[in-house]
């Protein structure tokens, strides 16, 4: 499997689980530890990291790698999506009436996965730009 396609399952996959966890746990019901969700961002970066590593090895400039950590955020985006709707619907489905009523009606399981998608697109446009200059190929 190529660089960009394994590091954007390995985000997706890896995300996925501490969604997952976080469910699990409860973990999302506690004010104190809600915030926790926000690992993810963290694992993003860390495998942007280790993909782009990888494709600066095969040459790319910056704005190839620009593009390689783009692709990789749609892919785990995409699979992210899936979880996202898994979540809400099926294994949660009262999820967003255990959060604040007053913003219930913003909690649908479309409206989460999109957010959950465009969080990872932009985190891993803009990290990236960043990781790309310190990784690209000299």
């Amino acid at each position: 499997m190529n660089a960009i396609l394994s590091t954007g399952v390995l985000i997706g996959v890896l995300c996925s689980v501490w969604t997952l966890v976080m469910g699990y746990t409860g973990l999302y019901k506690d004010p104190a530890r809600a915030n926790l969700f926000f690992l993810v961002i963290v694992i993003e970066i860390g495998c942007l990291v280790w993909g782009l590593r990888r494709t600066a090895r095969e040459g790319r400039t910056y704005t190839g790698q620009i593009l390689a950590g783009t692709m990789m955020a749609i892919v785990a985006g995409v699979i992210m999506i899936g979880t996202s709707l898994l979540f809400t619907t099926v294994l949660f489905p009262d999820y967003p009436q255990q959060l604040e009523k007053a913003t219930a009606a913003s909690w649908t399981p479309m409206a989460q996965a999109m957010s959950g998608f465009i969080g990872t697109l932009v985190t891993g446009i803009l990290s990236s730009a960043v990781i790309g200059y310190f990784v690209r190929k000299r």
